[in-house]
């Protein structure tokens, strides 16, 4: 693209017609003009420089080469948070806002203090959100993953959400294993959106499966190896009471609410996703 005499209104336009979309044309050259949103609009007849152009230009070739557009961009949107993405971890999905959704709910008349965990945390999206939306007083949320560079990105997105950084805590290692043994039986919500994607998944978008990483996606056993470790382990963790909710394949609820049933959670759940497909399962420990 040329540069110097060029305004943002054109370059909109031609980065449109490189990449297909308006909407995403827009995003790259919010991220390449560093004016966002309703600045942007204002921006639109300004000239961008050299380097803007350059960087547009970067952005626009990475899209086309098929990379998602928010690793592209570098960040995304989740609830009320802008999270640091890139491929270290998975891109938070608008299903997984239901799951925070259902989540504060579960929880919302449980006396303080609270412990929430979010297992394999990722980008830390689900506990991240619950630390920001739920009152603070009498807070503890735990981020665990097995992987450090998806620790690493979490780490850098608590430290942008403020004040409530100061009530997450952030652990290494596999499903309950990150988590001190002092918490074992105290928990009131456990959140997880573990990998619940059979490896032989042959509907799996050649997007996702090239650039997400897989360690956060496929699990064996279609699919649900993860999943079951996460039922059969958590009803010990959480506190009388309290509430196990997961994110999970789209066929998957029959056989993970007969799992859940079969290790003595009560008031076993299988949710819907904004699509109306099964996404969600939801269960608590028995309160006595």
């Amino acid at each position: 693209m040329s540069d110097g005499t060029i305004s943002w209104r054109q370059l909109w336009a031609e980065t449109e017609r490189a990449v297909g979309d308006r909407s995403v044309a827009r995003w790259l050259c919010e991220e390449a003009s560093g004016a966002e949103g309703g600045g942007f609009l204002g921006v639109l007849s300004d000239a961008a420089t050299e380097r803007a152009v350059h960087r547009l230009d970067t952005m626009i070739a990475r899209v086309r080469a098929g990379e998602p557009v928010q690793y592209v961009l570098g960040h995304w949107s989740f609830r009320h948070l802008d999270l640091l993405v890139d491929p270290r971890v998975l891109i938070p999905r608008p299903e997984t806002e239901l799951l925070v959704e259902y989540a504060i709910a579960a929880v919302a008349q449980r006396p303080r203090p609270l412990v929430v965990v979010d297992l394999g945390t990722g980008s830390g999206a689900i506990g991240l959100s619950l630390a920001t939306e739920l009152r603070h007083d009498g807070l503890a949320v735990w981020l665990t993953d097995v992987s450090p560079d998806a620790l690493d990105v979490a780490r850098a997105n608590t430290a942008g959400v403020g004040r409530a950084a100061a009530h997450v805590r952030v652990a290494a290692g596999s499903w309950f294993e990150a988590l001190p043994e002092s918490l074992r039986g105290s928990i009131d919500l456990v959140a997880s959106n573990p990998p619940y994607i059979d490896v032989d998944d042959e509907a799996v978008e050649p997007i996702v499966r090239n650039y997400e990483p897989g360690l956060a996606l496929f699990a064996p056993h279609e699919g649900l190896a993860h999943v079951r470790t996460i039922v059969a382990e958590a009803i010990d963790w959480l506190a009388p009471g309290g509430t196990l909710i997961a994110e999970i394949g789209a066929t998957q609820g029959a056989v993970v609410a007969a799992a859940l049933v079969a290790t003595g959670y009560v008031d076993v759940q299988v949710r819907a996703d904004l699509a109306g497909r099964d996404r969600f399962v939801q269960a608590k420990r028995a309160a006595t």
